[in-house]
């Protein structure tokens, strides 16, 4: 495979960094750029962002990313999710190196987020391909004016996520009986005081927790803000039982967690689902729930059995790794689509189901909208 010169746009910090970090591992020349480090108040223009859409900020971007550019000719535009990306800038783009892609692990088709993704929407028309990580966004996208969408799953780093070496100290400081992480969100402070008061001995990891109705119940449990790189890591791996709990308002079947635990070796315990059900076999490679009640006996059940808690985590792992959801397989994919059967790169036009049985994505093309559904692994052919 020849390898690419992508311009990549999107924080260099978290998921975003770690996916062009895989693009380089498989051999990418990458040279990355955050717009967020681009305005004078980067803090300001994300709370911006989601009140106006970017309103007034589109211009200003356009001007100091284009200053920021090298003069390297790059053959790939990859846009990682962001807000403030709109029509103008990616005209330029486009005029200059051709193909421009957007990657968006959130929901900018729902409801949640209000006018934060208005530049995003306008802007669909215009990109080369889409790339989504919910069934429900495929027709989404297309109504929008999406030419070519691509649905993949959510991916874990296969260095980011690898399993670390623990010593005593790590336990000290980071075992955890049932341990969550992730930010504040409505429908969890209630679900994890119900937990708590089932008797399930949490600890909780994230920002805005102080906001939960159910925080005097809670606070005694939480134990510090977000938790990133090496510490998120730790902390997933010293914990009996780690939770993975969606976002109901971004529409999610799954979360990073439920590839991110059993890549680093932990036990993940989700909401139970479809596309869990089908990523997982149940009570064997992950455990699931359908009630607070449910989860809370089954977090007690394996607190006492330690050869379960270890067989179904090294279960996972496997698991994990055979599914083939780690970056830089999910990245390939997405190079993949764009070659299509064009030897130069360029991105086919036509329906494509790669050929592995077992992979989780597929590009479908404007005005195919019936999506079927393959049992042998969670994604959906749009013909």
């Amino acid at each position: 495979m020849n390898p690419l010169s992508i311009l990549y746009i999107g924080r260099n910090s978290g998921t975003s960094r770690h996916r062009s970090s895989a693009l380089r591992r498989l051999g990418h020349d990458v040279f990355n750029i955050d717009p967020a480090t681009l305005l004078p108040n980067a803090s300001f223009a994300a709370s911006w962002a989601w009140q106006t859409g970017g309103l007034f900020l589109e211009g200003s971007i356009r001007r100091q990313l284009l200053a920021n550019l090298p003069k390297t000719r790059f053959n790939l535009v990859f846009v990682d999710t962001e807000e403030l990306v709109g029509p103008t800038l990616l005209r330029e783009l486009k005029s200059r190196y051709g193909k421009v892609i957007n990657y968006n692990v959130d929901d900018p088709y729902g409801r949640r987020d209000g006018r934060r993704w208005r530049l995003y929407l306008e802007a669909v028309p215009l990109y080369d391909l889409i790339v989504v990580v919910r069934d429900c966004n495929v027709s989404e996208a297309f109504a929008a004016g999406a030419s070519n969408v691509l649905r993949v799953h959510r991916s874990a780093d296969e260095v980011a996520h690898s399993p670390r070496d623990m010593n005593e100290e790590d336990y000290r400081k980071w075992g955890a009986e049932v341990m969550f992480a992730g930010t504040w969100m409505p429908e969890r402070d209630s679900f994890l005081a119900r937990l708590a008061g089932l008797g399930v001995p949490l600890s909780i990891y994230g920002d805005r927790w102080h906001k939960a109705r159910e925080w005097p119940a809670i606070r005694p449990l939480w134990r510090g803000p977000g938790l990133s790189d090496d510490s998120y890591c730790k902390a997933i791996q010293c914990a009996k039982v780690s939770l993975g709990l969606l976002s109901k308002g971004n529409r999610d079947l799954t979360t990073t967690r439920s590839f991110e635990i059993p890549s680093l070796g932990g036990l993940l315990c989700a909401e139970r689902t479809t596309e869990h059900a089908r990523l997982y076999v149940e009570d064997q490679e992950a455990v699931f729930w359908s009630s607070p009640e449910e989860c809370a006996a089954k977090c007690l059940r394996l607190l006492g059995n330690e050869e379960r808690r270890k067989h179904i985590a090294s279960s996972g792992r496997k698991r994990f790794l055979r599914n083939e959801t780690g970056n830089e397989q999910v990245m390939s994919q997405i190079v993949d689509a764009l070659r299509g059967k064009d030897t130069n790169g360029l991105l086919s036009s036509q329906t494509i189901q790669r050929s592995n049985a077992l992979s989780p994505a597929v590009v479908a093309s404007a005005g195919m909208s019936t999506c079927k559904s393959y049992s042998k692994f969670p994604f959906s052919l749009c013909e």
